[in-house]
């Protein structure tokens, strides 16, 4: 049994992920001027459920003793990071939307924060569940 639920373990994987959509979009806007550079994109949702297995479709799991378990290990999936089909490429061959970008950069920032405010209440759920047992 585990102390931490598929839900803490989402949340979990939910800011590894949100970091590196982060990376992807601050390294965006630092090209924003650099002739020829395609933006990068990252989708979020798609990488999280295949992170976190959510249909079940990939799941194995350990039914005989001598099994080793291969589920639970969101840390080793890493989201396909691709050029952005959706840019229009300027005089220069940049694909960079300036305005798209802070916007995604400002949202992911807000959601990051929401996930790590959730993980502290759950955290805190778990300390006061702990101390009552005194």
């Amino acid at each position: 049994m585990s102390l931490f639920d598929k839900t803490a373990q989402a949340l979990q994987t939910s800011l590894n992920m949100r970091q590196i959509k982060q990376t992807v979009t601050s390294s965006n806007i630092a090209n924003a001027e650099t002739p020829g550079y395609h933006a990068q994109k990252m989708d979020f949702e798609e990488a999280l459920s295949r992170s976190l297995d959510i249909d079940g479709l990939r799941s194995m799991s350990a039914n005989h003793g001598d099994h080793f378990s291969v589920g639970g290990k969101t840390a080793r999936v890493r989201p396909e990071i691709y050029d952005n089909p959706e840019g229009a490429v300027n005089n220069d061959g940049n694909t960079v939307d300036l305005e798209k970008e802070m916007s995604a950069l400002s949202e992911n920032a807000i959601m990051y924060k929401a996930a790590l405010q959730l993980i502290n209440k759950k955290m805190a759920a778990l300390k006061y569940a702990a101390s009552e047992g005194r």
